[in-house]
């Protein structure tokens, strides 16, 4: 895969995990939805500008973005448990406990 390829298909992963559709989502980073399409499909890619903007609507990192390709297996798991997270924000308190037991 290309760069723009991975990224593209990074950014529609953390797109999906967040619920947003491609409309909605292009409207925030205020770009067309067709240029987000061309983004996520790898024959476009983005200007600084709007990278930034994903980086905000998104809530996350520039790392989190840009962590594609061969992950190392802890990394996996702590998207697995993020993705568990945003998709069940009322267990987070939860969550946080069962962790802090298990560490104590």
């Amino acid at each position: 895969m290309s760069f723009k390829k991975d990224f593209g298909a990074r950014l529609k992963v953390l797109r999906k995990q967040r619920g947003f559709s491609q409309e909605k989502f292009s409207e925030m980073i205020n770009v067309a939805q067709n240029t987000l399409s061309n983004i996520e499909t790898g024959v476009n890619f983005c200007s600084a500008d709007t990278i930034e903007k994903i980086l905000t609507t998104l809530n996350i990192v520039p790392r989190e973005l840009f962590n594609f390709g061969q992950k190392d297996p802890q990394l996996k798991m702590l998207d697995e448990i993020n993705e568990l997270l945003i998709k069940n924000p009322q267990k987070i308190e939860d969550f946080l406990k069962v962790l802090k037991a298990l560490t104590d």
